[in-house]
């Protein structure tokens, strides 16, 4: 029989659970609410038009879905790399005598404001981004990812400076995620004669679920930010694969015409790309979630490795 304080216990924490799951199912309802006005009248076209023209009143968000995702995949291939070497020069390499002064500083860029990366961004991220553009040879401004003049505030600038924003959080998880790998793992790969870095990649294979997750705690982070990119895309609701190109996404432009709404047509269309972007987080949330539930029970079925006697094996 369960004591009534245990029984109080588990119904006051799940009860705390319960109100994450209630803020998160009212706000997806309050954002279909304050938008039902543009999905009555656009429907499903509003996710996949371009024309975005408030004087006519014709509203798409596929240029702003298709900037947001651009951007934060680009961030993402440029800071995984380099958030996961910090986390495992941190966790594996570094001296003692560093080591605190790196965790501070990986942690104090997480905690800096996204208006100051943006400021950082106006005045030494596109110039140099720039500068980089106009030094391109013609062979690779034929292409089509750097054709377009060299304006500096673009696709490329936006992805540069998310993926600075990014490294942070997605190396802050991923040290405390290889911190918390058994010792028992190194000693058995060095057991068996592996090198040191050998050794370091056993432990990044044992804790590969975990890094999955910091990886995607990154990606919504990037799917998120809004002043920083605002300030080095371009904001300019066209499509293009060209990184050179002025380009948008739907937090700047919630951010850029929330205020000058005029109709209310205009402000549910910008509410909708809230309602968007809140579903298009979910759903990527959710293949997240499931991609680490498979790896965990594709682990958890791999058989088991042969245990040899030692009479067999001294014979």
């Amino acid at each position: 029989m369960k004591r009534p304080e245990n029984l109080a216990f588990r119904l006051g924490t799940g009860l705390f659970g319960l109100v994450l799951i209630v803020i998160v199912a009212a706000i997806g309802v309050e954002l279909f609410r304050q938008s039902s006005l543009s999905i009555q009248k656009f429907g499903f076209d509003f996710w996949r038009t371009q024309v975005w023209d408030p004087v006519a009143g014709e509203f798409g968000a596929l240029p702003f879905i298709w900037g947001t995702l651009y951007s934060s995949i680009l961030a993402l291939l440029l800071s995984t790399p380099i958030a996961l070497g910090i986390a495992v020069f941190i966790s594996e390499l570094c001296p003692a005598r560093l080591k605190t002064a790196l965790v501070f500083l990986t942690e104090l860029l997480a905690a800096i404001p996204s208006i100051v990366y943006g400021l950082w961004g106006i005045f030494v991220l596109v110039p140099a981004v720039r500068s980089l553009e106009l030094s391109l040879p013609p062979a690779l401004k034929a292409l089509p990812f750097f054709s377009g003049p060299p304006f500096g505030v673009g696709m490329l600038s936006a992805a540069l400076i998310l993926a600075v924003m990014v490294v942070p959080f997605t190396s802050s998880v991923a040290r405390e995620v290889l911190k918390a790998v058994p010792v028992a793992q190194r000693e058995g790969a060095y057991a068996l004669g592996a090198t040191r870095l050998e050794a370091i990649w056993a432990a990044l294979y044992y804790a590969r679920t975990g890094i999955i997750g910091a990886v995607m705690l990154g990606f919504g982070r990037a799917l998120g930010e809004t002043m920083a990119v605002t300030m080095v895309i371009g904001n300019n609701a066209k499509i293009s694969l060209s990184l050179l190109a002025p380009q948008h996404t739907m937090a700047a432009v919630l951010a850029n015409e929330f205020t000058e709404a005029d109709t209310d047509l205009y402000l549910n269309a910008l509410i909708e790309i809230g309602l968007v972007l809140f579903v298009m987080t979910l759903i990527i949330n959710g293949l997240s979630r499931l991609l680490i539930w498979s790896m965990a029970q594709s682990a958890k079925s791999a058989p088991e490795p042969a245990v040899v006697p030692a009479a067999e094996s001294a014979a």
